[in-house]
């Protein structure tokens, strides 16, 4: 067959790691003396970069060293938080297991830190079934730019059209529209009315399989 890819987000997709994320920076804004609301989480940062979240919810900007420190601090208290949490959405592995079956080059690209993903690779032991693996820190330009699903295509090889992209966030569905790529809306998150339009949307990987994934590419 021709090759095809699937490229995952991680947070939200794979794991859906976003309440964890919540406590983390509720714990982190309240250390900082910084308000927030859970409408605010909702909208400024499910998806989200943490250059933009820190200068949403800081009211200015942070940038260079000041947001390498508070990035770092705000990560170190998630994946302590989530360390003994790690577990994929429903049927996930199954579902990487078939496309791996069926000739699939499968990939990850995420807007967390490599400390992240290096963690929930390791719980769920998944990193000899991925063909490319990209963090925040191989990319100049976050979600919704399409960089990190552009250099994964490149990275394994697969022409940006036969590629499968999974996420659950606007800017992230966004990033993977606009680099030529069909998107598979996971929602973990967000309902698919706050979603730009995708192919197919889910609620796990229940009733998803590689043939359905195949059936997608041929569509045009």
């Amino acid at each position: 067959m021709n090759q095809y890819a699937v490229i995952f987000d991680m947070d939200g997709v794979i794991c859906h790691t976003n309440p964890y994320h919540a406590k983390a920076f509720a714990v982190f804004f309240d250390k900082y003396k910084i308000a927030y609301t859970d409408k605010e989480f909702e909208d400024h940062m499910f998806g989200k970069h943490n250059s933009y979240i820190m200068t949403h919810f800081f009211k200015r900007d942070i940038l260079g060293e000041e947001l390498a420190a508070l990035e770092f601090e705000k990560e170190a208290l998630f994946r302590d938080i989530y360390k003994s949490e790690v577990k994929t959405l429903p049927h996930y592995l199954e579902f990487l297991t078939d496309l791996k079956d069926n000739g699939f080059k499968t990939a990850v690209a995420t807007s967390a830190p490599r400390a992240n993903l290096e963690l929930i690779l390791e719980v769920l032991q998944i990193e000899d079934k991925m063909d490319s693996l990209l963090a925040s820190e191989n990319v100049s330009l976050h979600k919704p730019h399409p960089e990190v699903y552009l250099k994964s295509a490149q990275n394994i090889g697969v022409d940006p059209a036969h590629c499968v992209v999974f996420e659950d966030s606007f800017s992230g569905v966004t990033a993977g529209l606009n680099a030529g790529m069909k998107v598979v809306g996971v929602l973990s998150s967000h309902t698919k009315e706050h979603l730009p339009p995708c192919v197919a949307y889910i609620d796990d990987y229940k009733n998803i399989d590689a043939a359905m994934i195949k059936s997608i590419l041929k569509e045009d």
